[in-house]
């Protein structure tokens, strides 16, 4: 009865991936990792400094895909849960010819792709196809392959390859196209979420405890030790991680103690590249070696003083623009290197100081601006602060500014109110459910916080009992058991 099902299948399998596919080996986890360079260059996070939101959607998925990627290399792994992921792809000389779906103004698209594959190399196959990405590049990779043309490789057909259910009924084989369909027709409700997952985020935690107070200990002993304000992470690396990079800032501490003490009141940010930020913190690249991390702490003196030539800026641009103050904010801005912000603010004041704008002294006090490298024009943000372009026209930006001023001022106060409201429910919801921790990712907003909060207390989860809890605009459980549900999560049954 099936004795033509091989060569059915093998010619599926053509249609969807390059013909030297069949003939490849399996990949290993290094090459998947190289294989997948133009992707990740793509949609690295990095990219998308003027775009916190979208920054942060790609740094959730990319942790996603990351322990999906893990799971697939585990020994004897099963068929992994369809695993459904949203990037933001950057337009590239790659993909801006063979696009399926036009980019953004501002050089972006959104893709969403479901992934249910068994192997590594399939898996990379998939994903550059869905982000109409090259395959070229992977042919070289395999060492068995046949030197067939790629000319096949293009992006993967839309109508999907199915078996008949027969196949599966005889061969025992599960049908994968059974869970994808199942993810399309129900909706997830948190309840049903938590009822897969909660065990799955329990034992993830509980094995992560004594690597989160090896963390903390490690921590306090290095504040203490170079009286350091605080230690933070700019990235949502996992706890270990985290342990091995305070080990190697420790391990530097015993070789060049004075050195780093000129760290002393600093915040010491474990980040991308080295250098000091725009709000003075202290910036150390986690690919960087001890060598160029003391280079760093030499040369803060010298960061000191920029920083506070920096501020007397600041405060000059205040002075010509009615007292307004300006302002960085971390997680609405690119992050910046101390010079560069310092350049873009020089830039602005001197074309201020061109043009005089004629603001009554003092007549905007209370009120905020973030200064921004792009050419567009002068917005106000729903927080209450004004995004002014370095190179905003001043003229433009006197009317706009004074129209917008008593807006900023009620949006400024409503934000306070909300923030109010907001930490209120936070502690209510922590107690009410016993939270380890309960937190929310920085493009979640305050109204959106608080529907999430009110709509929680209506409810009886006792799942959530002793979790660690974030508000985000996914459901996922992350490698240490800290478990992500979306803001607008849904309940009740189901919705087919």
């Amino acid at each position: 009865m099936f004795c033509h099902l091989r060569p059915v299948r093998r010619l599926c399998l053509e249609k969807i991936f390059p013909h030297w596919f069949l003939y490849s080996r399996a990949l290993s986890g290094a090459e998947a990792v190289n294989a997948l360079r133009p992707f990740y260059f793509a949609v690295h996070p990095d990219f998308f400094g003027q775009h916190p939101r979208e920054r942060e959607v790609n740094e959730n998925s990319l942790k996603r895909l990351s322990v999906y990627l893990e799971n697939l290399q585990k020994p004897g792994s099963k068929s992994l849960k369809p695993t459904q992921l949203t990037f933001y792809v950057r337009e590239t000389e790659q993909n801006s010819a063979e696009a399926q779906e036009p980019f953004s103004t501002s050089g972006f698209r959104a893709v969403k792709f479901t992934l249910h594959t068994r192997d590594l190399l399939s898996t990379v196959l998939y994903i550059l196809n869905s982000c109409s990405l090259s395959v070229e590049h992977i042919q070289s990779l395999n060492t068995n392959v046949c030197s067939q043309p790629l000319k096949e490789a293009k992006r993967m057909p839309d109508r999907p390859i199915k078996w008949d259910k027969s196949y599966y009924y005889f061969t025992g084989f599960k049908d994968p196209h059974e869970d994808l369909e199942q993810v399309s027709r129900m909706e997830t409700t948190l309840t049903s979420w938590l009822d897969n997952n909660g065990k799955s985020a329990v034992r993830k935690l509980k094995d992560s405890l004594p690597l989160r107070k090896e963390l903390d200990r490690l921590k306090d002993d290095l504040s203490n030790q170079l009286q350091l304000s605080d230690i933070r992470w700019q990235r949502g690396w996992g706890i270990a991680h985290r342990c091995s990079q305070l080990h190697s800032l420790g391990r530097l501490a015993q070789q060049n103690l004075e050195t780093l003490k000129n760290a002393k009141g600093c915040t010491i940010i474990f980040t991308d590249r080295s250098g000091m930020s725009a709000v003075g913190h202290v910036m150390l690249g986690t690919m960087d070696v001890h060598h160029h991390w003391t280079k760093l702490f030499e040369r803060l003196p010298s960061y000191f003083d920029l920083r506070r030539r920096l501020m007397l800026l600041e405060d000059q641009i205040s002075y010509l623009l009615g007292g307004i103050q300006v302002v960085y904010i971390e997680e609405l801005q690119p992050v910046l290197t101390l010079e560069e912000y310092y350049s873009l603010l020089d830039v602005f004041y001197n074309r201020l100081l061109k043009n005089r704008i004629p603001f009554h002294p003092r007549s905007l006090r209370g009120l905020k601006m973030i200064l921004n490298s792009d050419r567009y024009a002068p917005s106000l943000h729903e927080l209450g602060h004004f995004n002014i372009p370095s190179l905003c026209d001043p003229t433009k930006l006197q009317w706009f500014i004074l129209t917008k001023a008593q807006q900023a001022r009620d949006n400024m106060k409503r934000k306070e109110e909300l923030k109010v409201i907001e930490n209120e429910l936070i502690e209510a919801s922590t107690k009410k459910f016993s939270l380890g921790k309960f937190y929310k990712e920085p493009s979640v907003s305050s109204i959106q916080m608080v529907d999430c909060c009110k709509r929680l207390l209506e409810q009886s989860l006792p799942y959530l009992r002793g979790m660690h809890l974030c508000i985000s605009h996914f459901y996922s459980v992350m490698q240490d058991g800290d478990v992500c549900i979306p803001w607008n999560w849904k309940d009740g049954e189901a919705v087919k």
